[in-house]
C-alpha cells in the first residue's frame, strides 16, 4: 500500500468526485431521455387510439346511415305494396251492336259517339247517362272524369 501526500489526497478525491458528479449527471441526462422517450411513446399511443376511435365513429355512422337507409327502403316498398292499383272490372258481353266498355244504355259501336244533344258531331249519338266500366274510348266522360258520361 503506498501512501499519498496530502496534496495527490486532494487531488485524487476531487478527480473521484468528478467523476461521480459526471456519471450522476449522464444517468440523470438518461433517465430524462427514457422519460422523454417514454412520454413521446404514450403521446403516439393516445393520438393512435383517438384516431382508432374517430375511424371507428366514422364506421359506426357510416353503418347506421346504411341501416336507416335499408329500413328506410323497406317502409317505402312496404307502403308501395300497399298502394293498390285501380281495378278496372272486366267489361260485361256486349249487347248487340253495344260497345262493352259502357253500362246503363247501349253505346253504339262506331268511329265516334257523342252525347245526344250536345256539341259532337258523331256519326253515332247515345241519350245517357251512361257508366264507364271499361275504357272510355269515345271521351264520353270527358269533363270531370268521375265515371259517368253524358250527364246532361
Amino acid at each position: 500500500m503506498t501512501w499519498l501526500d496530502s496534496a495527490s489526497a486532494k487531488k485524487l478525491s476531487d478527480q473521484r468526485s468528478a467523476e461521480a458528479a459526471a456519471k450522476a449527471a449522464a444517468e440523470k441526462a438518461a433517465a430524462d431521455q427514457a422519460a422523454a422517450d417514454k412520454a413521446a411513446a404514450d403521446k403516439a399511443a393516445a393520438d393512435k387510439a383517438a384516431a382508432d376511435k374517430a375511424a371507428a365513429d366514422a364506421a359506426a355512422a357510416i353503418q347506421a346511415a346504411a341501416d336507416k337507409a335499408a329500413v328506410d327502403k323497406a317502409a317505402a316498398d312496404a307502403a308501395a305494396a300497399q298502394v293498390q292499383p285501380k281495378v278496372v272490372p272486366p267489361a260485361p258481353p256486349a249487347q248487340s251492336g253495344c260497345d262493352p266498355n259502357y253500362a246503363g244504355a247501349c253505346v253504339p259501336i262506331a268511329s265516334d259517339v257523342d252525347c245526344a244533344g250536345g256539341s259532337g258531331n258523331g256519326p253515332a249519338y247515345v241519350k245517357g247517362p251512361v257508366t264507364v266500366i271499361g275504357t272510355d274510348i269515345y271521351q264520353l266522360d270527358g269533363n270531370d272524369n268521375d265515371g259517368i258520361g253524358c250527364e246532361r
